[in-house]
């Protein structure tokens, strides 16, 4: 059995292989008719990696409340309504994922990067008032660059996050999802009290590492506390800010065996976001080597994410214990039937959708 294709347990989860979907943003929510509910692009878009043979699908960043979307056009998981529509999407990946499909959300909460226009909307930076958008909120007054500046939080908005992230949660639980993910990367809200080039707080929620890791930490208890036992919790993180000054390796392995004593059972490894004057070194598999440390050193099950496009890559990330399993992205958006080709390729069989087994392609090896 080739490694991508080796089955994974996390509690009580059980995922059919190792091969799943990165979250990804879609801005296709209908900001006026109904703000943060996913419809029907969104059933399509993750359906399909159901049908492709995903093991693991993660949705796009859901805010945890109307100010933390990145976006007036992205999604959310902090009313009844956005609840219901989630719960329709999970439950047509429980009914046609061919490889068993497990669905997980990410819970997000934007921060300073907030209220800003979608990638195809014609325009960047912030969205104003008048348009849609509204007055964002961060560690502190810094803005990131090109965008409006944020309020600094209050002690009363920090914990409100935070109740925020575990009401989200428990809707996440109603609606029906198999695992819930915290979203601490990309220099969203978590990420940026994290980052000593963002969080210049001289409080309990700034200053030294324990006080800018305090509130990611917060986050993973409130979660942990209103999701079932059984239920494992992802927590995806930034390994390091790619600028001076900011988050190397080292301070994201220490916060991931932090995680982990906290109840975090799987890390998702990605990078940078924090700054705009980031130095990201990209090319294929660049941050496997991040994970795999995570991985070696805090004794954490890490997922790798980042220009893995080829099955035969992906096999020798497993393969090879740089990380537990490959989340793939733009090469999902590319092809949605990415795992039914990568198993075609690595000699597995894996089932396919009955309505497209003429497709199977014959092997003549």
């Amino acid at each position: 059995m080739p490694a991508l294709f080796a089955p994974l347990s996390l509690r009580s989860l059980q995922l059919q292989h190792r091969g799943w979907v990165s979250p990804m943003c879609q801005y296709s929510c209908d900001p006026d008719a109904a703000p943060g509910v996913p419809n029907d692009w969104h059933l399509m878009h993750l359906g399909s990696f159901a049908t492709g043979g995903a093991a693991l699908i993660l949705t796009e960043a859901a805010a945890v409340n109307a100010a933390g979307r990145i976006s007036p056009r992205d999604a959310g998981l902090y009313n009844g309504e956005q609840a219901e529509a989630w719960e329709r999407i999970v439950s047509f990946v429980h009914r046609h994922g061919v490889a068993d499909a497990k669905i997980g959300v990410q819970l997000a909460h934007a921060g300073r990067k907030a209220s800003t226009y979608w990638p195809f909307a014609g325009m960047k930076g912030s969205v104003p008032a008048s348009d849609g958008g509204w007055n964002t909120v961060g560690p502190g007054t810094s803005a990131f660059e090109g965008y409006a500046a944020p309020s600094a939080m209050t002690e009363d908005d920090i914990q409100g996050v935070i109740r925020d992230f575990a009401v989200a949660a428990a809707r996440a639980v109603e609606a029906g999802f198999d695992t819930v993910e915290i979203h601490g990367a990309h220099g969203y809200l978590l990420n940026q009290f994290q980052s000593p080039l963002v969080n210049n707080r001289t409080d309990g929620w700034g200053g030294d590492a324990a006080g800018r890791n305090r509130l990611m930490l917060a986050v993973i208890d409130a979660v942990r506390a209103v999701i079932p036992d059984g239920m494992p919790l992802l927590l995806r993180i930034s390994a390091t800010d790619w600028a001076e000054g900011g988050i190397g390796i080292e301070d994201s392995v220490h916060l991931a065996a932090l995680a982990a004593a906290h109840g975090v059972d799987l890390v998702d490894v990605s990078s940078g976001g924090a700054v705009a004057h980031q130095q990201i070194q990209p090319g294929p598999g660049y941050q496997t080597e991040f994970a795999a440390r995570i991985r070696r050193e805090a004794g954490i099950a890490t997922g790798t994410v980042g220009l893995l496009t080829s099955p035969g890559q992906a096999e020798h990330v497993v393969a090879t214990g740089q990380a537990d399993g490959v989340f793939i992205a733009r090469a999902a958006l590319r092809d949605p039937h990415w795992w039914l080709r990568a198993a075609f390729e690595l000699g597995y069989d894996l089932k396919w959708a009955p309505q497209y087994e003429r497709a199977v392609p014959r092997r003549t090896f």
